[in-house]
């Protein structure tokens, strides 16, 4: 396995975990439901857990930087919009 490959998927893994807990955080914020934040954190771990594996093994290498930057990115602007 080259080893941007591995590079990228735990760069991605440490954007990662931020947004799922800001995804949930919103969640709580709109529902109050404990259950729709388990649902909207089960499902930002298992997207990112897809996108992860798929770095890892079959992605193209500017695909998996676009990724790398898009959740960057997206925990950037959530976490100074909130």
């Amino acid at each position: 396995m080259e080893t941007w490959r591995v590079i990228a998927a735990a760069l991605l893994a440490a954007a990662g975990l931020p947004l799922m807990l800001v995804v949930m955080a919103k969640v709580r914020d709109r529902t109050q439901s404990s259950g729709q934040v388990a649902l909207g954190g089960v499902i930002t771990f298992t997207l990112l857990a897809v996108v992860g594996v798929l770095t890892l093994t079959v992605l193209p290498g500017v695909v998996s930087w676009v990724l790398v930057a898009a959740v960057a990115a997206a925990v950037s602007v959530m976490l100074l919009a909130s």
